[in-house]
């Protein structure tokens, strides 16, 4: 049984894809005393309780993560907190820089503050791919972002609060995945544009997404980074899957993206762990009360994780299976 269930969790960002795939597990799952989905979006959060019936177990608190305020009163009695709003736009974030890094960054440290003066047990961040040796503004600011959560956890040292992180890649099927992209045009008989042609990237399922963030509230301490163990895909292969025999070109890198993904840098990897299916980052410094994880075994030296040298594929049968379920 998991900690969460029965209990009282808030959701920062709970209108997103990630969110309303939570809301739905939490539901079915968790059966949760009371779920606050906090957002800004009035018109999501309309469509959310019509999509979820109005449960009764849900709470809709119209809020933006900087403004710490709101958070207080959102927070009163919650036991535990997924933060998963951010700013996510690569391009949108290099022409509006700040205003990524007053919801990425300052947001991020309006929850760790709100959730320690609120007496919340446990906090899991969502970060991304993009915070391992970031190369891009949102990057940045999503590895600022990992930073002060793990770092939290030495201002909480004498309270109750414990703060994780958990990294992971694409996730398919959600707003803004290529997967609904592609599916159009090839319906409309025009090529897939490849951003290149070698490329390759990590991908989960939200289904996926979500059990990782429950099983990370059962076995974090706090200061864990967790990062899951899984394939990794050509997304050649991914267009041929969607549309098979459709032509594709290349266009190129977009500015501040890779050819290839990294969920753990290779200074990263020298504080890593293999616990299951997961990589554990342990934090650098802990002043409160860390131990590692007794079942977990070292990463090889020079260890990095990086989509292009994974060890688990992706096959184009298997993404073709994944595709036919309700992304």
């Amino acid at each position: 049984m998991s900690v969460l269930q029965g209990s009282e969790i808030l959701i920062t960002g709970g209108t997103g894809s990630f969110g309303k795939a939570f809301i739905r597990y939490a539901l079915d799952n968790l059966d949760p005393k009371r779920l606050i989905i906090f957002s800004r979006d009035e018109l999501k959060q309309y469509e959310g309780r019509q999509l979820f019936n109005d449960d009764p177990r849900l709470r809709w608190f119209i809020g933006d993560v900087r403004d710490e305020p709101r958070l207080l009163r959102a927070m009163h009695n919650v036991d535990y907190v997924v933060h998963a709003a951010a700013l996510k736009q690569v391009d949108t974030a290099e022409y509006n820089p700040f205003e990524f890094v007053k919801t990425n960054v300052m947001g991020s440290q309006n929850v760790i503050e709100a959730c320690i003066d609120s007496g919340v047990k446990k906090v899991v961040a969502l970060s991304t791919d993009k915070a391992s040796s970031p190369i891009n503004l949102y990057g940045a600011t999503k590895l600022t972002a990992d930073k002060l959560f793990v770092s939290g956890n030495h201002y909480a040292a004498a309270y109750p609060t414990r703060f994780s992180v958990v990294r992971y890649g694409n996730v398919m099927g959600s707003r803004g995945s290529v997967i609904p992209f592609f599916r159009r045009l090839a319906m409309e008989g025009k090529s897939l544009p490849i951003t290149d042609l070698r490329c390759s990237r990590f991908f989960i399922t939200l289904p996926q997404a979500v059990r990782f963030v429950v099983d990370s509230f059962d076995q974090m301490q706090g200061g864990e980074l967790y990062v899951p163990k899984i394939p990794s895909m050509k997304i050649t292969d991914l267009a041929q899957a969607i549309a098979p025999g459709a032509p594709m070109h290349d266009v190129g890198l977009r500015p501040g993206e890779k050819l290839h993904e990294e969920m753990i840098s290779p200074e990263e990897g020298r504080r890593a762990l293999r616990v299951g299916e997961r990589y554990v980052i342990q934090p650098d410094l802990a002043t409160w009360g860390y131990r590692p994880p007794t079942e977990g075994t070292a990463v090889a030296d020079g260890f990095f994780y990086r989509s292009d040298s994974n060890d688990e594929w992706f096959t184009r049968d298997e993404i073709t299976k994944i595709l036919e379920t309700d992304l």
